[in-house]
């Protein structure tokens, strides 16, 4: 959805829910437990970015440590006890109604929040992931993310992204607008924060617009590894299974590309693409969609370049797109390569050699064979 939201309905009905859920669980208790917190409301989403909150202070709590100046915390020695303490105390979770009764508030929010806009959500938490890091922090999350998982989780080890931030939020939208149907409805979802509080939509929804978000200041890094940690144990059952992304005719980018470096004219002789042309213009780029050698281009590209040639080349066909990768990997030289792809493709589904889609494409082809 592109909607804007009514910020302060929503503030209202989290911290509404929020007291509620500790009215009725701090009044036969003092503290709260982590395994009390599992099981505290009927919406798991809730329950558990309650606990990721948590996970994200317990790493503040760390790194907190490892800066002081005065200590060796690289020593083998104390790396060891530390990391069994920091787990030690994170299977001692212990708080009382004041500072617990806002981390169930925030929880509330993000996860109406996940619920009604996923592709925005999610893109959210991929700009909190450290630099070069998202597959990292995505793994260490997806446990932590109960609504709508499938249009993540897909991207965790996915050959492609590398560190191309851009590449990640674009395959998010892409991968939800091909899987959106397959997804719970909204209602649905929010109907389990019902027993404590009935949601409005119609409060919520106000205009269409792009809603924004608010992210947690604090971006927590990766944690050392070390003896098995409340964060690890809690919810370690396989995630819904992944939805693969394939592209369909009626597939539209949902975001611009970035932009690119001009790719000079004059890569065609006679109406055909010719192969020393194309090599003098590519070897002269240096920028970072060039760099590094690729295998097989099936196995290769990366999702949103996937739905861009099959949309804007191979009239929506993702077979077609499938059988021509298969047939380029079969080529022994980048010669042999654009003969075939002038043999099969330039005329028959009138590509513009000049045009990005085309130019990108064959850049895939070069970066195999050529550098």
């Amino acid at each position: 959805m592109t909607i804007q939201i009514n910020s302060n309905y929503l503030e209202k009905y989290a911290a509404d829910y929020a007291a509620s859920v500790c009215e009725k669980f701090f009044s036969s208790k003092q503290f709260i437990t982590g395994q009390d917190i599992v099981q505290l409301t009927n919406s798991a989403q809730v329950n558990f970015f309650i606990i990721k909150r948590l996970f994200e202070l317990w790493q503040e709590e760390l790194e907190k440590l490892k800066s002081n100046p005065y200590f060796d915390y690289r020593d083998i020695a104390v790396h060891e006890a530390l990391t069994q303490f920091m787990n030690v105390l994170s299977r001692r979770i212990k708080a009382e109604r004041q500072s617990f009764e806002p981390l169930v508030e925030s929880a509330v929010q993000h996860a109406i929040m996940l619920a009604t806009d996923p592709v925005s959500f999610y893109q959210n938490e991929i700009q909190k992931a450290p630099s070069g890091k998202i597959n990292d922090y995505l793994k260490e999350n997806k446990k932590y993310y109960k609504w709508h998982d499938q249009v993540i989780v897909f991207l965790i080890d996915k050959a492609g992204f590398g560190h191309d931030d851009n590449a990640y939020l674009r395959a998010i939208a892409a991968n939800y607008h091909t899987i959106q149907d397959s997804l719970e409805s909204v209602n649905l979802l929010l109907a389990t924060l019902g027993e404590i509080k009935p949601f409005d939509l119609d409060a919520y929804f106000v205009q269409e617009k792009a809603p924004e978000y608010s992210a947690p200041s604090a971006i927590p890094s990766p944690r050392d590894e070390g003896e098995s940690s409340f964060f690890d144990q809690v919810d370690n059952e396989p995630v819904t299974p992944k939805v693969e992304v394939q592209q369909s005719s009626q597939y539209s980018a949902p975001e611009p590309e970035p932009t690119r470096r001009p790719i000079a004219n004059h890569a065609t002789v006679q109406g055909k693409l010719d192969s020393e042309l194309l090599k003098s213009r590519f070897e002269t780029l240096s920028y970072k969609g060039m760099k590094g050698v690729i295998g097989d281009l099936g196995e290769n590209i990366a999702i949103n370049q996937r739905f861009m040639f099959t949309k804007e080349l191979f009239d929506g066909n993702s077979d077609l797109l499938r059988h021509a990768l298969k047939s380029l990997d079969s080529c022994h030289s980048f010669d042999e390569a654009i003969s075939l792809v002038n043999a099969r493709y330039v005329d028959e589904l009138n590509w513009e050699p000049q045009s990005e889609p085309v130019l990108e494409f064959l850049q895939l082809i070069y970066r195999k064979f050529e550098i």
